[in-house]
């Protein structure tokens, strides 16, 4: 009976001994814990994910979703994210995803394809750029002709449809997670903010560049929906529609476009770098400089959670495009000085 009552107070002092404390939360390894989340906290393993596809959009996203969610792009920047095939590791990540946000506009075709296919049944696939305009607000242009029946999708390039980005970011971001409405709304007016004054800054700028100057000739065609905002004409594109090199003939066609039209410079991709553009510079005797799409200045992450540069960011490459296009084209650079190019969360984060 001693015995009996011996085994049995050793097994409760076991008990008591392996019970985990109220003030700890076990973890499945059992070398590790960690204190329990806060009220208004997220532990960062439950973080719902949400992924989406070219830079500008992540960074959008990210600067909404800030730290409740995690945000990850899988289209690599410098990356021709028309011509873009997924790797079988894009397979993984978008198999997790709680919710897939694109462009749309046929710009992700291959990428959205694998999404289809991988994502889990109920994982929405939500679309900026289709839900932003309509069909009969489409642009048609020399990279994408009406023919081939593929509108221009490169909408974020123009400040107030990127405006529409965040809002409709936003509208999914909560209905994905109720419980951030708040914090979604204020990012969303923080941010919309930084966007507004991108948008001023750009009227300065195209206000300060002669009229005759205000001509576009660029090496993929990614502004349109630019130009018909601000005031710009868009005279022509390099590369041809099925995005290889232009022929001699097409070389040609341009140089003389362009000495007849008198535009100052030309200007190339930072993604798709040609020889061509330089030669047709050379011959039409104007400059050429570079701008960007989809690729953000420096080096960081597009996820404003991982950013730890303050100039790579959607509104980063916007001022860096007004300060080239004003730099080559008879205009004020100096105008896009004083704009706050930060995220509105994240590391960088500025005021």
């Amino acid at each position: 009976m001693k015995t009996l009552l011996g085994l049995l107070f050793v097994l409760s002092f076991m008990v008591v001994a392996c019970s985990p404390s109220q003030d700890k939360t076990v973890s499945s390894n059992p070398e590790v814990t960690s204190t329990p989340v806060q009220a208004g906290e997220q532990k960062t393993q439950n973080k719902l994910l949400v992924v989406t596809t070219v830079a500008p959009l992540t960074n959008i996203v990210s600067n909404i979703a800030g730290d409740r969610l995690e945000v990850k792009g899988i289209i690599p920047e410098g990356t021709d994210s028309h011509t873009f095939e997924p790797r079988p590791s894009d397979a993984d990540i978008l198999s997790k995803a709680n919710l897939i946000i694109a462009n749309g506009l046929h710009l992700e075709s291959p990428t959205e394809k694998l999404a289809k296919a991988s994502k889990p049944k109920e994982t929405k696939i939500f679309e900026l750029g289709s839900n932003t305009i309509t069909q009969d607000q489409w642009l048609f242009d020399f990279s994408f002709p009406k023919e081939k029946g593929d509108p221009n999708p490169h909408l974020w390039v123009n400040p107030k449809y990127a405006e529409a980005y965040a809002k409709l970011a936003a509208q999914q971001l909560t209905a994905l997670d109720p419980a951030g409405k708040d914090y979604y709304a204020t990012n969303l007016k923080n941010y919309l903010q930084r966007l507004d004054a991108l948008d001023k800054a750009t009227r300065e700028i195209v206000a300060s560049i002669p009229a005759k100057n205000r001509k576009l000739l660029t090496y993929h065609d990614s502004w349109a929906y630019w130009a018909r905002e601000y005031g710009f004409q868009v005279i022509g594109a390099i590369q041809p529609s099925d995005f290889k090199e232009p022929s001699a003939q097409d070389v040609a066609k341009l140089i003389d476009q362009i000495r007849k039209i008198g535009v100052p410079a030309i200007f190339g991709s930072e993604v798709y770098p040609s020889k061509v553009e330089e030669q047709i510079a050379r011959e039409a005797k104007v400059k050429t400089a570079n701008t960007a799409d989809d690729e953000l200045p420096g080096k960081g992450s597009a996820n404003a959670m991982e950013n730890t540069n303050p100039e790579h960011t959607y509104i980063g490459m916007m001022a860096n495009n007004m300060r080239i296009i004003a730099s080559n084209l008879g205009g004020n650079p100096d105008l896009v000085k004083n704009l706050n190019t930060g995220n509105v969360v994240g590391p960088t984060a500025t005021k």
